[in-house]
């Protein structure tokens, strides 16, 4: 009967070491899980880093960084996406019953931004096309995953400044945002729940001061106009695709 007690505890123990083990294998994977980036790298302005956390909804997100004066004018762009800043995408079209890469020009991914841009194409459109595309210097691969991006801005800072971040999510549904909300707006059913808008506002005095990125509002949901809602009592999951954001004056730098 002793034998068998000790044989339970030393299985417990046993038990509990393993479970701890893959915790912190689990927390360890977490933080190398992350996609450091620098962008706009030969300027002449201060490195202002931006750290995205990823949140349990985060499902390949499309998302566009950019800097406005204190009265929301718009200053410039920090990173967009590559598939937005040229409106090719990986999956634009199909051959021969495969997905090829292709232009797609979709509005509603970006609206925010791209009205603030305020850059049309040919077609009309706000978002960037091959005739209106945004600077490599901008713009790289999506992050698949959480990231920190270091980027210099065109000119020094001397006053204080906002930096915004809009994100959005294809397909995301949600009881208020049904598929079937607008069944006439293609654009819209290809985002359903509309992109997030968050901002912070940062202060040359201060560099180096972590400043929590804040939901601010939603875009448009088919892109049509500019405008930003701040009413985000219908958002859900679009709400968790990020689960925190900071912004701060400096660069990242690596241990």
């Amino acid at each position: 009967m002793v034998d068998m007690k000790n044989i339970l505890i030393l299985v417990l123990i046993a038990v509990i070491s393993y479970s701890c083990t893959i915790k912190q294998q689990e927390k360890v994977k977490a933080e190398e899980d992350i996609y450091v980036f620098t962008k706009n790298e030969t300027s002449e302005g201060p490195w202002i880093t931006v750290e995205f956390q990823r949140g349990e909804s985060f499902y390949y997100p499309l998302m566009a960084i950019w800097l406005e004066d204190m009265e929301g004018n718009f200053i410039q762009s920090l990173f967009v996406p590559e598939s937005v800043a040229t409106s090719v995408f990986r999956f634009g079209k199909t051959e021969g019953g495969e997905w090829k890469s292709g232009i797609r020009r979709w509005p509603q991914t970006l609206p925010y931004w791209a009205h603030k841009r305020n850059i049309k194409a040919a077609d009309g459109l706000y978002v960037p096309g091959p005739d209106t595309r945004v600077p490599d210097a901008y713009s790289g691969p999506t992050p698949t995953t959480g990231f920190v991006m270091s980027a210099r801005a065109d000119d020094p800072v001397q006053t204080s400044i906002r930096v915004l971040l809009e994100v959005n999510q294809n397909w995301d549904w949600n009881e208020y945002w049904t598929n079937d909300l607008y069944p006439d707006d293609e654009y819209y059913k290809r985002s359903c729940q509309p992109a997030i808008v968050y901002e912070a506002t940062i202060n040359p005095e201060m560099p180096g001061k972590k400043t929590v990125m804040r939901a601010i509002g939603h875009s448009h949901p088919s892109g049509s106009t500019g405008e930003l809602y701040d009413d985000l009592s219908t958002l859900t999951t679009a709400l968790n695709i990020a689960d925190s954001i900071y912004v701060y004056l400096g660069r990242k730098t690596l241990d």
